[in-house]
């Protein structure tokens, strides 16, 4: 019995993970996550029983995603964790301590050479992590060049803040900083990790060739070079009890949300002598902050539809005091969770708060389940259904005509990323909404048919409606990833939709045709990065004929930019030439991915520029790259990806180079 018991916490903590690290979802509180890990530990202990799969034992979870990957110069490893306070007084003895903020966001290990920043990785699974070098260089606060010469690689968190989270949050479905840091740091376009305001904040140096024994002289050191660091403390036996304490009362007052803190000796030959485990290092240990519960009754679950149609549960229950605030509401998040607890009002709930900031439920003692899942949308009245896309149910609104999601729907259409329209703002389409002028996306390039009627509005004029005019007229030549991405399909981000406009040549309806065969998991699984969460979703979507319909009339309006042909296949017309890549890709998963393609025609692709290459591919012509300075100097020449299309094109037809 307890045999099978182990095999059923491992399936369900790994599930746990695979969600949480790689979809950015949550099917499980921490509360629950932590209680299933402890009693897995017990189980282990107990029986002698060890999975090869067990979270006790693996670091992290196997990537997943499209960027390239790169192997760790030393693991990361997890740390061993503890609630008690007094475990930390005997982990020290009569060493003296380094104790530090442990923040909630992306670890990052950051290499520098002579001077420069030359690559991120994530942690990825502890051996190897993602290379997003791309979106570490417009990290808000990150150092590109710092006074060291030598060669070194600092570790740390990248996190945005709570104020930054909530400005991104006001029309979005982010759940909290962490998820949406997590999925900033992975996208392969910068510009959305420079938008989203990514602070990196360093906790330890890897390897700096100096002389330094102390972690806290490195931090000292990071300091001096350009980082900012974690706050810290030296401790003792002693004081560190004290310590906690004052880094618990601190809470309330930080920007950026933690999950406790790190005790590692502060001696570094010391550290190094203690050596690691099969999954932690000896010399640290996590301290997570023990859960304030308290007891109250629940009074109501409220459902909160969303711009893509999910109604999400939420605990309405008598108003309790939680390390130091009232709170009286917390998110349920799915209905998974909501029937895990078999919630019922006038239940008797423990309530406390996720690294003490995010109220949550944590068990429900009268466990009644009673409550019912509403058959009908709260805002709109609409019908509803639950659907289960990967591992968790959840509750939609299939009405395309609902008031709550149909705002933010329309808001989402016309963002900078979807169809860019400047001018159509979220209190302009309400205004729209509200005449009738707007209610589905191709209305929008129906206003001018209401010139009279938009001038009166309030805020607007003749100026202001021929701007929306003019705006509205150059948003209709657009790419085809970006109009994918402004439908608002769940999970299909911008890069999402790049991808998936790349392995179907740009066809909208080969597009279509494949998300709504029966067989779209199998089809859809060949697109480098999508699961089963992306393709369930985007089946769902194109099934539905009203969406479909909308999608098609929306495409009569638009100009949609042409992808150059690609040559016959099996002709090598760049056979003879070498390339040089550097940069940011726009229409491949990664370099490497553009490597294979240049490699398929017949081209050669090396590291460096050289008298020998051809042409260097790098999408940002003027950069100050030290490989777009030495194809200066040799004259060789810079092309986008655009531009290389379009010389295959002219090669495959046997004219002459068109780049000069």
């Amino acid at each position: 019995m307890k045999n099978h018991e182990v095999h059923e916490l491992v399936a369900r903590l790994n599930a746990a993970s695979r969600a949480y690290y790689q979809e950015d979802r949550e099917v499980m509180s921490d509360y629950e996550y932590d209680a299933l890990y402890d009693r897995l530990m017990e189980l282990e202990a107990q029986t002698g029983i060890q999975l090869a799969a067990s979270p006790t034992r693996k670091v992290g979870y196997e990537i997943v995603s499209s960027l390239e990957k790169a192997p760790h110069d030393i693991p990361m490893l997890s740390l061993d964790k503890t609630k008690d306070a007094d475990a930390l007084v005997e982990f020290l003895e009569e060493m003296q301590g380094l104790l530090l903020w442990k923040l909630d966001g992306l670890s990052i290990v950051l290499r520098y050479e002579n001077g420069t920043l030359k690559q991120a990785l994530t942690r990825g699974n502890g051996q190897i992590g993602e290379d997003v070098t791309h979106n570490a260089r417009v990290f808000a606060n990150i150092p590109l060049t710092i006074p060291y010469q030598g060669s070194f690689s600092v570790r740390g968190e990248a996190v945005i803040t709570f104020a930054d989270f909530e400005a991104i949050n006001t029309n979005q479905n982010y759940k909290n900083p962490r998820n949406l840091c997590s999925g900033t740091v992975r996208q392969l376009n910068s510009e959305v990790a420079s938008k989203r305001r990514v602070f990196f904040y360093a906790f330890g140096v890897v390897d700096e060739g100096s002389v330094m024994n102390h972690k806290s002289a490195q931090l000292v050191w990071l300091a001096e070079m350009g980082f900012e660091v974690v706050g810290h403390d030296l401790v003792t036996a002693e004081t560190v009890t004290q310590a906690v304490e004052k880094y618990k009362a601190g809470i309330p007052e930080l920007p950026i949300a933690t999950d406790g803190l790190v005790l590692t000796f502060d001696d570094i030959k010391y550290s190094t002598s203690l050596g690691v485990t099969s999954k932690f290092p000896r010399d640290s240990l996590a301290f997570k902050w023990a859960d304030d519960t308290s007891e109250t009754i629940l009074r109501e679950i409220e459902w909160n539809p969303s711009r893509t149609g999910l109604i999400n549960p939420v605990a309405i229950f008598e108003p309790v005091e939680i390390e130091g605030s009232v709170v009286s509401r917390a998110s349920l998040h799915n209905v998974s969770i909501l029937k895990g607890l078999e919630l019922g009002i006038g239940d008797s709930l423990s309530v406390f708060k996720a690294n003490m900031i995010i109220p949550q439920v944590a068990e429900n003692h009268t466990r009644s389940g009673t409550v019912e899942i509403p058959d009908k949308c709260p805002t709109c009245g609409g019908d509803t259904e639950i659907d289960t896309p990967v591992d968790s149910e959840v509750l939609l609104c299939i009405n395309p005509a609902c008031a709550a999601k149909q705002i933010q729907s329309l808001v989402h259409f016309v963002g900078r990323d979807g169809m860019n329209i400047e001018g159509l703002s979220e209190q302009t389409l309400e205004k729209l909404l509200a005449r009738g002028l707007v209610e589905k996306f191709p209305d929008i390039f129906k206003l001018e048919n209401y010139k009279e009627n938009i001038i009166s509005m309030e805020g607007f004029g003749k100026r202001s409606y021929e701007k929306l005019r003019t705006a509205i007229e150059k948003a209709k030549d657009i790419a085809l990833p970006n109009f994918i991405y402004a439908l608002g399909i769940r999970h299909v981000g911008l890069a999402n939709a790049k991808l998936l406009c790349a392995y179907f040549s740009h066809d909208f309806a080969q597009i279509a045709t494949a998300c709504r065969d029966e067989n779209y998991q199998e089809i859809l699984s060949e697109v480098k990065g999508f699961g089963e969460a992306i393709s369930h979703s985007l089946h769902s979507y194109f099934a539905n004929n009203i969406n479909t319909a909308v999608a098609q009339e929306t495409l009569t309006y638009l100009r949609l930019k042409a992808v150059p042909a690609a040559p016959l296949e099996g002709s090598q017309p760049l056979a003879g030439m070498v390339f040089v890549i550097t940069g940011d890709v726009m229409g491949y998963p990664n370099r490497k991915a553009l490597q294979s393609h240049v490699e398929s025609l017949g081209g050669k692709v090396t590291g460096s520029v050289t008298a020998k290459t051809s042409y260097l591919i790098n999408n940002d012509a003027s950069s100050s790259s030290s490989k777009n300075k030495k194809a200066a100097q040799l004259g060789v020449a810079v092309i986008t990806e655009e531009e290389l299309a379009k010389l295959v094109m002219h090669f495959s037809r046997g004219e002459e180079d068109i780049i000069q």
